[in-house]
């Protein structure tokens, strides 16, 4: 991929909203180091505990930040001013809170729409790739084994809301505010591009955020809560789904310039179990004890697969294809965050 200035024109500008998280601290450094100029929204510019990360990233290119609230009209008209792609990152992130419609869906579905609103203002944004999930993907019931879900599959709301299992407003949230913004785009012909990341593990700038990191790393450190957590996303997915947050990254800005894409695009490399994994991990790691009895009585094979052919498709290479890269990469970096010893 060649850099956005490399060629002596104009440097591209790109907006990423919700810098201060994890996702998004990953994409902003990708861009920068792509040779784009980066604009990064985040709530509290001054608050550097959360964003002492975004002051360490200037050091790889032009990064401005921004103040900017999802709630807010029109708080993000500056960020996206000038900007030639729009990358919307940033998301409600209570997932049990008392009233999931009034604060966790309402603010997703309205904050997008503020976002997109700033981008037609802007009249610059050649493209927008808003961040989805999975979860708006994988969540609904499913019988039997062998299923196949692309980018024609969607979590069912109905479902969802009847059954209220566990943070069940995080998919409806992420169905409504895909839905509402393709609406808005097709409304004032907007090209909107869609990407679903599965459970995203690996390396990020931002330094205190809550992510799948040690759900993934906890067959090796022992963690109760974190594994009840990864079984948690198995019985509702019908697999253990991952990818490199390197790749989804590298997808993301290769959606963004490849101008023949469109729609809704998955994003994941590998799709396990929990079983599937204790056996892996047993035998790569041994010090680390991982007991594989527990997990006797668990599902060997996935029952879905959620397939990103799509992306490969139209050009895409991702670059950790097996739990091997995935792993080395990132026990390493649970080393380095204190999730697992030295």
């Amino acid at each position: 991929m060649a850099s956005a200035a490399g060629d002596g024109t104009r440097r591209k500008t790109a907006c990423v909203t919700g810098g201060n998280g994890y996702i998004a601290s990953a994409l902003v450094k990708t861009l920068l180091e792509k040779g784009y100029a980066v604009k990064t929204t985040v709530r509290n510019p001054d608050d550097m505990e959360k964003n002492s990360h975004l002051k360490d990233l200037q050091a790889l290119g032009p990064l401005e930040v921004l103040r900017a609230d999802l709630v807010e009209e029109g708080s993000f008209d500056g960020a996206v001013a000038g900007c030639d792609y729009a990358f919307l990152v940033a998301a409600p992130v209570n997932l049990y809170a008392e009233d999931p419609e009034r604060d966790v869906i309402e603010p997703a579905v309205h904050g997008t729409l503020n976002v997109l609103r700033s981008c037609v203002r802007a009249g610059t944004v050649r493209r927008v790739v808003l961040t989805s999930s999975a979860a708006a993907v994988s969540s609904r019931p499913l019988e039997g084994d062998g299923h196949v879900l692309d980018e024609d599959s969607w979590s069912d709301v109905e479902f969802l809301r009847s059954t209220k299992t566990g943070a069940w407003a995080y998919p409806v949230s992420k169905v409504l505010l895909e839905k509402a913004a393709c609406a808005f785009a097709l409304e004032h012909g907007m090209s909107l591009v869609t990407v679903c990341p599965v459970v995203t593990v690996g390396a990020a700038p931002a330094a205190k955020v809550n992510t799948s990191v040690p759900d993934i790393l906890s067959l090796l450190s022992g963690d109760d809560a974190r594994i009840s957590k990864l079984e948690f996303i198995e019985r509702v997915t019908g697999a253990i789904p991952m990818v490199h947050i390197d790749d989804l990254c590298r997808a993301e800005l290769f959606l963004a310039e490849e101008k023949a894409a469109s729609g809704r695009y998955n994003c994941g490399s590998v799709n396990t179990t929990v079983v599937g994994l204790a056996r892996f991990l047993a035998a790569k790691y041994p010090q680390y004890n991982v007991k594989t009895d527990r997990y006797a009585g668990l599902t060997e094979k996935p029952r879905v697969c959620i397939s990103s052919a799509k992306l490969v498709g139209e050009g895409f290479e991702f670059m950790y294809k097996t739990l091997d890269e995935i792993y080395d990469d990132v026990v390493e970096y649970g080393r380095a965050l204190g999730i697992l010893p030295c």
